[in-house]
């Protein structure tokens, strides 16, 4: 087996993952969550709004407030969305799986042995940056 057909292979693999499953179960229930992406559609466009009015020279602090406030209340709509919660927390915990996926193809790229990189990245680096340091393969 070469490098693109293992590649390959660990695609198969990333995506019979319980991350990954969980990931694209919330995303279609975001994407079929009517009221969610109406209240994202209509964040976007009071954003919208918000810059083309801090763009004019005359522009009405008043109206930028009620846009504030408005734009505030959808945000809160929006992170409040049980769909988008199970989205975010999904999303979160496919992020991780990549990271460290990336993290393991990096360390063996940069000769460390494939069998004792360790699944994440040391959480900080030392003051003397990646010379005193093996854990990462940096």
């Amino acid at each position: 087996m070469n490098v693109i057909e293992a590649t390959r292979a660990l695609g198969h693999a990333l995506q019979q993952d319980e991350r990954y499953l969980r990931y694209t179960a919330a995303k279609k229930a975001n994407d079929e969550d009517e009221k969610l992406q109406k209240d994202i559609a209509e964040f976007h466009t009071v954003k919208q709004m918000i810059n083309m009015e801090s763009g004019k020279a005359d522009r009405d602090s008043e109206r930028l407030k009620s846009l504030n406030a408005e734009l505030t209340d959808l945000f809160r709509a929006v992170q409040e969305n049980p769909n988008m919660a199970a989205f975010e927390e999904a999303r979160a915990d496919m992020d991780m799986l990549l990271e460290s996926v990336n993290f393991i193809i990096t360390a063996c790229a940069n000769g460390n042995d494939p069998d004792k990189v360790p699944e994440t990245p040391p959480s900080s680096c030392s003051a003397g940056g990646c010379a005193g340091c093996s854990g990462c393969g940096g």
